[in-house]
């Protein structure tokens, strides 16, 4: 990890001031140029940058004294991009997610492995690794923001409370940088109201040669759209095991055959690889 580089930009006064501390890293620091240029710097280089600045005992003020402040922001903000999810460049990262459909026991969940994307994909990554079609409106709550697409939200559901536009916002803003867990929340179907439990469980590697998303496991069947929430679900099922039940026919006639205990992740990969028609090239 010492030998990962990492890229800052500073001022020749800024430059001047590190090799005045660390002379060593004299010959990094271009002092030929006069002008502000990006210094590449070891993870081990930064910090020596870091702790020399804030053991600097030297009688300074002014112009030397913001720059070396300005200097300590810019290598602290670049080492902390550096570490945790930005140790992995964006082209090899994995998010990996663990989502549950709350309200039911036996739990309804699945965990899967994306790459970057939006949150507006990372909800179409959540509809077919659940087996939903995108038929209704969605939203996610994250650290008390909600987010969501305002052409589909702000059209009869805005409020004092507005969305943030799902489409423009990546994963790597929402979650933590230092890759720990985060858990939030993800509604989806306002009628039925689907709550889900979705934990960030961090970022892994891609392996290479390997195809992404992918479903590395879960347990049971998604309910079908349209159900009637919880409550239907509870009703559909006894419905369809009971041959006397009075709803029985009219249950297998809607749905068939169904299964609450299905579950297979390669169907679900070759699902989510799939992926869903874009709706708004097709309205």
């Amino acid at each position: 990890m010492s030998n990962q580089q990492i890229k800052v930009s500073l001022s020749y006064l800024e430059r001047n001031e590190i090799a005045a501390l660390l002379p060593e890293l004299s010959g990094s620091m271009k002092l030929g140029s006069k002008n502000g240029r990006v210094i590449p710097l070891t993870m081990a280089h930064a910090t020596s940058i870091l702790h020399a600045i804030k053991t600097d005992k030297r009688k300074i003020r002014g112009l030397v004294q913001r720059g070396l402040e300005h200097a300590a922001q810019v290598v602290s903000a670049a080492l902390e991009d550096a570490q945790g999810i930005g140790s992995i460049p964006i082209g090899e990262r994995l998010y990996q997610f663990k989502i549950t459909l709350l309200g039911f026991n036996p739990i309804i969940w699945r965990r899967f492995q994306v790459k970057s994307c939006t949150l507006d994909k990372l909800n179409e990554h959540i509809q077919t690794a659940m087996g939903w079609t995108n038929s209704h409106l969605h939203e996610f709550q994250i650290n008390g923001k909600r987010y969501g697409d305002p052409e589909l939200l702000d059209d009869g559901f805005a409020d004092d409370d507005p969305f943030i536009d799902s489409t423009c916002i990546k994963l790597d803003e929402v979650v933590p940088k230092s890759g720990d867990r985060l858990t939030f929340e993800y509604e989806y179907d306002f009628g039925d109201g689907w709550q889900h439990e979705i934990v960030f469980e961090g970022c892994l590697k891609s392996e290479k040669g390997m195809r992404y998303p992918v479903c590395v496991e879960g347990k049971n069947a998604c309910p079908p759209e349209d159900v009637g929430g919880v409550g239907g679900y509870t009703e559909y099922l006894e419905a369809i095991v009971d041959p006397n039940h009075e709803q029985h026919e009219d249950m297998i006639q809607w749905r068939g055959k169904f299964d609450p205990l299905q579950f297979d992740a390669e169907k679900v990969t070759k699902r989510m690889r799939r992926g869903l028609p874009d709706w708004r090239k097709l309205s």
